[in-house]
């Protein structure tokens, strides 16, 4: 049986730029990566970009401890200030080009960047914030089409010489439960991820990874971008999620896809309702996180693929992987598999006690990954991590025998429905079985003395199902009490920029529907 890695800390580069800087001595006429526009660079040219990259930020007056607000959507150029930012000790501040202009603005104003990168060529939207922020638009040979703001007033942070003490990137949460919270993730953190989680893929020199998981998420970052660069693969950066697009990269030679539930259910449906096989050669790997995995949707798409679907765990403030599932270990359950090596799992109740095995508790972790804090707020920092260093994650879990992580919703999420507890992934599963549904989402709803079960799901493009089918359905899979009090059938589900269902905004959804259907 293939081992675990064993992790050597102190063997870690001590800044994430090595990593392509590596390659371009051993390997500089190798294929590096492929831009959005299919552009294709070399070890050699892409260490050339970020080269590029670095004159315009020290042009711009960029200098260690300073944070740089990069503005994307994946493309080169997020690629190549990523690593030209590591190379002068500045803080990659990483958001979403589809950000709406209040959204970016708060963060701007929070993080106090000295420059403002702009990836134009690659997103409209980056292109429209260029527009309203007045930012000087740039042609380099190297680079491409960019917007660059420079010179800003700024206070550096200071610069530690340790991998575990420097920040790499920053990251804002979505702030689905308030203002939105920069993450400060350091070095070491991200590097383990990539070092760690990609030796647990295989990810090889080989490999041709598909990118679509945006570098502006810590999936996309650490895992997919990073974890690919470390093992010297490829990238095929993907700037927005099309399933016409992946299916045809499919068939061209991808060997590795990590995406969230949400892109293979499209997938499958862009093929169903075209009538076209999947064709996937080289295809060796491929896995789900960002968002639950039920075991229906898994089963279904690893009978198409013909290979397993991998899972896994993780949050932004773990840079972001717990656990993983194992490629030589296939599993035909919705386990998000043990802890990556050198993490501390436990699992503790509303008091900070450990359950007994088998148990649901809160996920507590600790380990090399977990973030430096949440930048310029140290009330929530000390909040989400203990005195003893672990990090309260929010989410509910429980571990089997062999010591795998089953989850079984957020802390927030779970929903007390006449003194019963019910957590919202089971009810997905269960409304999930349905063949005419592509994708559901369950949240709460307070009502007097009680919580009632709402149920949104998105339902195949033809198909008949209706309210009362359904409802049938899911009383034959689920006990009273965790039936869904109101369902909805929708067209498509809110969705982030990686495909994460916003259940947020489903919540007040819900609201509006049942008052309206109260009114009517």
């Amino acid at each position: 049986m293939t081992r675990d890695p064993v992790v050597h800390l102190a063997a870690f580069p001590r800044r994430i730029h090595a990593l392509p800087e590596r390659w371009a001595g051993e390997r500089p006429e190798a294929l590096a990566l492929i831009d959005h526009d299919g552009r294709r660079l070399t070890w050699r040219e892409l260490h050339a970009a970020i080269d590029a990259a670095e004159e315009h930020l020290r042009a711009a007056q960029v200098r260690g401890g300073d944070r740089v607000l990069v503005v994307l959507e994946n493309s080169l150029v997020a690629v190549a200030f990523l690593f030209a930012c590591s190379r002068l000790d500045a803080w990659a501040t990483l958001v979403n080009a589809r950000l709406a202009a209040p959204e970016l603005d708060r963060i701007r104003t929070h993080c106090e960047p000295r420059a403002i990168v702009l990836t134009t060529a690659a997103s409209p939207d980056a292109a429209r914030h260029a527009g309203r922020m007045g930012a000087e638009l740039v042609e380099d040979p190297w680079l491409g089409a960019f917007a660059l703001i420079g010179r800003l007033t700024a206070t550096p942070e200071p610069v530690e010489e340790a991998n575990a003490a420097q920040v790499a990137a920053m990251i804002y949460t979505s702030g689905t439960t308030g203002r939105p919270k920069g993450v400060m993730l350091t070095h070491r953190g991200v590097l383990y991820v990539a070092i760690v989680s990609g030796a647990i893929r295989a990810l090889n020199p080989d490999d041709l990874v598909y990118a679509v998981l945006p570098i502006s998420h810590i999936f996309g970052l650490a895992s997919t971008c990073l974890g690919t660069i470390n093992a010297g693969g490829a990238l095929q950066l993907v700037a927005r999620f099309d399933p016409a697009h992946l299916a045809g990269a499919l068939r061209e030679g991808i060997t590795v896809f990590q995406g969230v539930p949400a892109m293979y259910a499209r997938l499958l449906e862009h093929l169903d309702a075209r009538g076209e096989p999947l064709v996937a050669p080289r295809l060796r790997y491929m896995s789900s996180g960002g968002a639950p995995l039920d075991i229906e949707w898994k089963r279904r798409i690893e009978a198409r693929f013909g290979i397993a679907l991998n899972n896994g765990y993780g949050l932004t403030e773990c840079s972001p992987t717990v656990s993983q599932t194992r490629i030589h270990a296939p599993r035909d359950d919705d386990s998000v598999g043990p802890p990556l090596p050198g993490l501390e799992l436990r699992l503790v109740d509303h008091e900070g006690r450990d359950v007994p095995k088998g148990e649901v508790g809160e996920v507590w972790v600790r380990g090399p990954n977990v973030m430096k804090g949440y930048y310029r707020d140290p009330a929530a920092t000390a909040a989400a991590i203990t005195p003893e260093g672990f990090l309260r994650t929010g989410d509910l879990g429980r571990l089997d025998a062999e010591g795998s992580l089953f989850l079984v919703g957020r802390a927030k999420e779970l929903i007390i429905r006449s003194g019963f507890n019910v957590y919202p992934p089971e009810v997905e599963t269960a409304l999930n079985a349905h063949p005419d549904v592509v994708q559901s989402a369950v949240v709460g709803r307070r009502v007097s003395g009680n919580e009632e079960v709402v149920a949104f799901v998105e339902v195949r493009p033809g198909a008949a199902l209706d309210e009362a089918t359904l409802e049938a359905f899911v009383a034959e899979r689920l006990a009273p009490y965790k039936r869904p009090q109101h369902l909805f059938l929708v067209e498509r589900l809110p969705a982030s920029a990686t495909g994460k269902i916003q259940k947020h905004a489903l919540t007040e959804l819900a609201e509006r529907l049942i008052a309206g259907k109260t009114l009517a």
